[in-house]
């Protein structure tokens, strides 16, 4: 047993606090929006220039024009506002938004994170992550905890290019839920039906 991408994207929306301005990474972490505490206010930033997201749209609602930073179909809120890249990145490098929830494809047990390349393969560009990772007040990264092949994603030394360095706060994959702390990696949760043994087996990096 595991978490799967719902869990985990409903276990990462309950970092949110109410009155934040957060920012959703792509992969699983644009799923937190549909999960968001009831009683909690807060206001979703896309760094393609919109504060203020809503859910997924029911199909046949979709709006084309209408897309967060992953190119993923949207909706907007009475309160939404729009604005161009310049103003975006403003916010996120003016230290205004609270946390950032992204995805990896490697974290290191002193925070460093590699979310962007795996060398040999097209990419676009960067994105806004190096950014996010530099401006934010929180880093929640969310992933499975191994690659296809059974190995840990979660190690001692990334291996991929870095996106930051020690910016990571706190890891939640399908095993469980993991602090960056002084000297390695600290369990907060193992996920349902998981043992701490489990976890601990399918970690490469330092578990203190």
């Amino acid at each position: 047993m595991a978490w799967d991408r719902n869990q985990m994207a409903a276990r990462a929306a309950l970092e949110l606090q109410d009155g934040w301005y957060v920012n959703l990474g792509i992969g699983i972490p644009t799923l937190v929006s549909n999960y968001i505490p009831e009683g909690i206010e807060v206001t979703l930033q896309s760094e393609n220039g919109m504060l203020g997201m809503g859910p997924f749209p029911i199909e046949g609602e979709e709006d084309a024009d209408l897309i967060n930073a992953g190119k993923q179909t949207i909706t907007e809120l009475p309160q939404t506002a729009y604005f161009d890249s310049a103003q975006s990145f403003g916010m996120i490098r003016g230290g205004k938004i609270a946390m950032a929830i992204l995805g990896a494809m490697e974290v290191a047990e002193n925070g460093d994170l590699a979310n962007w390349m795996i060398p040999g393969k097209l990419v676009k560009g960067m994105g806004g992550a190096m950014d996010l990772v530099a401006g934010v007040g929180r880093v929640v990264v969310v992933m499975d905890h191994t690659n296809k092949h059974g190995d840990s994603k979660v190690l001692s030394e990334c291996t991929l290019p870095l996106t930051g360095k020690a910016v990571v706060d706190r890891i939640i994959t399908n095993l469980g839920v993991l602090d960056v702390v002084e000297g390695g990696l600290a369990i907060v949760e193992c996920a349902d039906g998981v043992t701490e043994a489990e976890l601990r087996a399918a970690t490469q990096a330092k578990i203190v």
